[in-house]
């Protein structure tokens, strides 16, 4: 008999998050030990009608690999993956890796073609735009450390974001997509930051529950060279192993032309990557009730309430300003009094202050309105 937190879990992801229909395959990709999460998904897809397909990773034997593999090899895995995700209609992700930073010493040159030739074919162009996917993270004592929480105090928060009422979350989204959707110039003011830029002309995505679990963002994309200013981030990050903390970019006509954090070197070899890599990629308004602190994990940290992300790199498919690159790096703002507070302009009209909205339209994507 499974754990009935986890039961009512999968059923969420299968039958809401990707709906699920009969004689659709599935690919459910595991990383760290979740058997149990697995199963449950396994039965719910079953149930369904669909056909499941598991891949379970272990992040010390990946990190093993990857610090011997050459290009032709990667060339090869991203050829064997990609003819695998092609035959999926659905994908399930679950990451529950126990140590954050196991491939922090993975050569940096590595991690690149990694990216460029494993990920972003298989799931960036592939995954992404031709499947109907979910991704979530699965509680474990290192979420926990990170999150500052004892396990069992995670745990139940982790069920509780998960399993929030999207769809009432989704009816007090659309007033917000549909403002987006009719703005054209952004600024966004901060310490640290004053930022503008235009999303005029770009669809706005509401973000509920189908695609991300934990969820809580309207997302779009900055006009590529409207970019101007400084924003600095304040919730600390990892990606590629790595950790920084503050990182600072400064844009002149789109395009970041210096960037300084904790860790400088390594934040400008991955801007680095690629042409596109120092463009923004993807502009969301953040707003999960329960998600409050960073946690270095940003599929959390990204749904903070009353956060922004600012993102360098890939644009989705859905809100496309045209920028291309095998890097799409969530960075986070947060403006709650506590992390110094902010404002959030469209068209000069102040829309959130201090992390609430103060529209009469988007009250009711105000934390005491969504718990």
């Amino acid at each position: 008999m499974f754990d009935q937190r986890l039961q009512v879990l999968a059923q969420r992801l299968v039958h809401y998050s990707c709906a699920v229909q009969p004689g659709e395959n599935v690919l459910i990709e595991a990383t760290g030990s979740v058997p149990e999460l697995v199963r449950c998904l396994i039965a719910e897809v079953y149930a369904a009608g669909g056909n499941p397909f598991v891949q379970l990773n272990d992040p010390r034997v990946v990190r093993n690999w990857l610090r011997g593999a050459n290009r032709e090899q990667l060339k090869i895995q991203g050829e064997i993956e990609l003819g695998r995700m092609k035959q999926m209609q659905c994908f399930i992700g679950v990451r529950a890796g126990e140590n954050v930073s196991e491939m922090s010493d993975v050569p940096a040159e590595t991690m690149k073609a990694y990216t460029e030739l494993v990920v972003k074919p298989v799931h960036l162009e592939q995954r992404v735009k031709h499947t109907k996917w979910v991704i979530l993270r699965y509680p474990n004592p290192s979420m926990a450390q990170l999150a500052q929480m004892s396990t069992e105090q995670f745990e139940d928060f982790y069920f509780k974001v998960c399993t929030l009422d999207y769809a009432k979350m989704s009816t007090a989204m659309t007033p917000l997509k549909e403002l987006m959707d009719r703005t054209d110039r952004v600024h966004i003011i901060s310490p640290g930051t004053d930022l503008t830029f235009s999303i005029k002309g770009i669809p706005s995505i509401k973000c509920d529950g189908k695609m991300n679990i934990p969820d809580g963002e309207v997302f779009t994309s900055p006009v590529i060279d409207s970019v101007n200013g400084v924003i600095t981030y304040n919730a600390s990050t990892l990606y590629h192993g790595a950790t920084f903390d503050q990182v600072s970019l400064t844009f002149e006509n789109g395009k970041i032309v210096n960037a300084t954090s904790s860790n400088t070197q390594r934040l400008n070899e991955i801007l680095d990557t690629d042409a596109g890599a120092r463009f923004i990629g993807e502009f969301a308004v953040g707003f999960h009730p329960d998600i409050l602190h960073p946690m270095k994990d940003i599929l959390f940290d990204e749904k903070i309430a009353g956060s922004i992300h600012f993102t360098p790199g890939q644009a989705y498919e859905e809100a496309d300003n045209g920028n291309r690159s095998s890097i799409h790096w969530d960075l986070v703002l947060i403006q709650r009094p506590e992390y110094g507070g902010g404002e959030l302009y469209f068209d000069d009209v102040l829309i959130r202050k201090d992390g609430i909205f103060v529209i009469p339209e988007l009250l009711g994507l105000n934390p005491d309105q969504l718990q």
